[in-house]
């Protein structure tokens, strides 16, 4: 008797150990599967989309998972791209010290691999920066540089984009002509790459080109209507981009009256990119 209850208790504590362990087991695998699931790839786009909606300590912490994966698997690709995803994140705070560290990772990152396309994408980080700051000369030569590799490497995306973003730089020191062909060069290539004329990100170049040249009207009705595609096309300006924007929606409501800038928010619901060009772009 005491030996068959010695048996029933060695059974019931096995049983015990078992299902105990079982769940522990449920939960590594699990773990084990989200790790697995996790894409470097996907991880750099979500920190990007962080970034834009201005969650800058989120995207920061996922592009430096991302920086050690690829450091630990020697990806130059992933190393690169965290690196030029963390220099975005250090514009929001104008951190230019931040900036030239990651800017080296990317300068060495191209000597070792002989990928100049890692020096484009540290010269155009570094002329967006100074173009927060306001150093707009230091921003142009950047942009140029970013422009020559890009056009030499066949790199369309960022060389398009860059027209873009010069024009800026051209529009603040006074040069409307300058501006008023990058944007125009800008919307030529867009529409060489997409038929078609749906771009509401370039208005904003656009926009603070009107206001610098004091036509408010023109300026606050393509304001009106780029922040109104944005919303219908889930658009979050970049920091750079937002900012000209915030100042011509700040100088437009300075100089306009209250019954003007309403009557021109009517007027504008039916416009789109293309009647904008057409109507504002020479």
């Amino acid at each position: 008797m005491i030996k068959s209850t010695s048996l029933i208790f060695i059974y019931a504590a096995a049983l015990m150990i078992s299902c105990t362990s079982q769940p522990e087991s449920n939960s590594n695998t699990e773990i084990e599967e989200k790790v697995t699931e996790q894409n470097p790839k996907e991880m750099l786009s979500e920190a990007y989309q962080l970034f834009k909606e201005g969650k800058d300590e989120e995207s920061v912490r996922l592009a430096e998972e991302v920086l050690a994966i690829g450091k630990e698997t020697n990806n130059d690709t992933l190393v690169g791209r965290a690196l030029t995803s963390l220099c975005r994140n250090a514009q929001r705070t104008l951190d230019t010290a931040r900036l030239a560290e990651l800017s080296q990772g990317l300068k060495e990152l191209a000597q070792t691999t002989g990928n100049k396309k890692w020096l484009m994408y540290r010269a155009h980080q570094n002329a967006e920066m100074w173009r927060l700051v306001g150093n707009m000369k230091k921003a142009e030569s950047f942009y140029n540089e970013s422009m020559s590799i890009s056009f030499e490497t066949g790199s369309m995306g960022m060389y398009t984009i860059d027209h873009f973003n010069k024009s800026f730089v051209s529009t603040a020191t006074g040069n409307f002509e300058e501006a008023n062909s990058l944007i125009k060069k800008y919307y030529a290539l867009r529409y060489e790459s997409d038929s078609v004329y749906e771009d509401a990100y370039g208005l904003i170049a656009l926009s603070y080109l009107l206001e610098q040249q004091k036509n408010y009207p023109g300026a606050h009705e393509v304001a009106t209507v780029t922040r109104r595609l944005f919303k219908e096309q889930n658009l979050f300006p970049e920091p750079p981009d937002e900012k000209p924007l915030l100042k011509v929606e700040y100088k437009v409501k300075d100089q306009l009256d209250s019954v003007t800038l309403e009557k021109i928010n009517k007027q504008s619901t039916s416009e789109s990119v293309a009647s904008l060009l057409e109507k504002y772009l020479k």
